[in-house]
């Protein structure tokens, strides 16, 4: 089994918050994949489904940001886990909004999520590291993951939660390389050549224009000549 958890704050004054955004794709996987209803378990709501061939629980801490760690340690008792069977999705700072990175273990750059767990289990578990962007100042970051996505982000936002549903069996099944494929798919299509190459017919280039033939000689008589004027 393999243990998707999506950080934010519980409650609906939350929910469209830039701290969220792990809840967010969380239940976009849930509903693209026909997994079951929410319930209440591990200080926390989850749901159970398939994901390809991997079965996988996903998990929305409900015990706020700062203890994400609580609820993650009880799951992974209760289903006898690693950390390496755990994928962590948040919010990053320090990604532009809409890049989306993959990451096995390492620190928690200050995420009170992160650290949360870190302190529970240990720091060998993935995450998915989803771009908010940053305020510009470390003093504004608590307002601005705490702020709502503005309805301008609405196409981005959707675009990486289609893209995170598309290859969440992939991810399940340790496959990051088409994971991020099918992000990148969603968020940044290759376009398609509106000006398409100019071809040669089949029969080649057209061939030069032949030169006009030269002037015959003029072999008349000086008397002829002059007759011929004044016909």
């Amino acid at each position: 089994m393999k243990l998707f958890v999506g950080l934010g704050n519980p409650g609906s004054g939350y929910a469209r918050n830039r701290h969220n955004i792990g809840f967010m794709a969380m239940d976009r996987i849930a509903e693209d994949h026909g997994f079951g209803p929410w319930k209440s378990k591990f200080q926390g709501e989850v749901t159970e489904g398939r994901l390809g061939s991997d079965k996988v629980l996903l998990l929305k801490p409900g015990t706020f940001m700062n203890r994400s760690g609580q609820s993650v340690q009880a799951a992974m008792q209760f289903y006898k886990l690693e950390p390496a069977d755990v994928v962590v999705f948040h919010d990053e700072l320090d990604l532009a909004p809409g890049k989306c990175r993959v990451k096995q273990g390492g620190g928690h750059a200050g995420h009170n999520g992160l650290r949360s767990i870190h302190g529970h289990i240990g720091e060998a578990y993935g995450r998915v590291r989803l771009g908010i962007g940053h305020p510009g100042h470390k003093d504004a970051v608590a307002g601005y993951v705490l702020h709502d996505f503005p309805k301008a982000d609405d196409d981005w936002l959707d675009d990486l939660m289609r893209g995170i549903s598309d290859g969440a069996a992939h991810l399940a099944d340790g496959d990051t390389s088409k994971f991020m494929n099918a992000v990148a798919l969603r968020v940044a299509p290759p376009r398609s050549s509106t000006s398409p190459a100019k071809t040669e017919k089949a029969d080649g280039p057209k061939p030069a224009p032949k030169p006009e033939a030269a002037p015959e000689p003029d072999t008349r008589n000086p008397v002829q000549k002059l007759v011929d004027r004044f016909r």
